[in-house]
């Protein structure tokens, strides 16, 4: 895995872009194969904290973790625990779905049922639905109903011209609105 290594408001220092390789590195344990895709890697100053971004994409999944630290190094082991802790749930969906593959090809099987050629609807399947009433509430209220539930976006409708709205928390902790026209 290639790493680009880039600083904002901050220079790059080689021992830094050497811890950062050093344990970006070890991510590529997880993997049966080599990795040959580029990582990015972020180094900026933001206030007082010091923020790494670490973004890999890879077929299929893009794997990415943002962490705020008083210190660099720390940012970096941060976000390296964050990568893989995405990893392993990666993997242990694939694992399961699987397994649940290998459970329905035995009972078709078994059954006489031949198999069609799968179509381009059938590889987007909805995993889950939900529904939901929404109460006539305002943008305030909304938020304040979606930081507490402790999610980071909250569907809701608007009171003020009852229509359907979603407010979400931006990356600098700000809010955001997305209004139907």
């Amino acid at each position: 895995m290639d790493l680009i290594i880039r600083g904002e408001n901050i220079t790059v220092t080689p021992s830094l872009q050497d811890y950062a390789e050093k344990r970006i590195s070890k991510l590529e344990k997880y993997f049966n194969e080599p990795i040959k895709t580029s990582a990015r890697v972020n180094l900026r100053v933001h206030n007082t904290d010091q923020v790494v971004e670490v973004t890999i994409p890879l077929q299929g999944l893009l794997l990415r973790a943002e962490v705020g630290e008083e210190d660099l190094y720390t940012a970096i082991d941060g976000a390296v625990t964050k990568l893989e802790r995405q990893i392993k749930k990666h993997k242990t969906k694939i694992n399961r779905k699987s397994r649940q593959g290998l459970r329905q090809a035995v009972q078709n099987a078994s059954s006489d049922i031949t198999a069609t050629k799968p179509t381009e609807e059938d590889t987007l399947d909805v995993v889950r639905r939900k529904h939901f009433v929404f109460k006539p509430m305002t943008v305030e209220e909304a938020i304040l109903q979606m930081d507490m539930l402790g999610h980071s976006f909250y569907v809701f409708n608007n009171a003020e011209d009852n229509s359907a709205a979603v407010v979400y928390r931006r990356k600098d902790g700000r809010y955001g609105l997305i209004d139907q026209v």
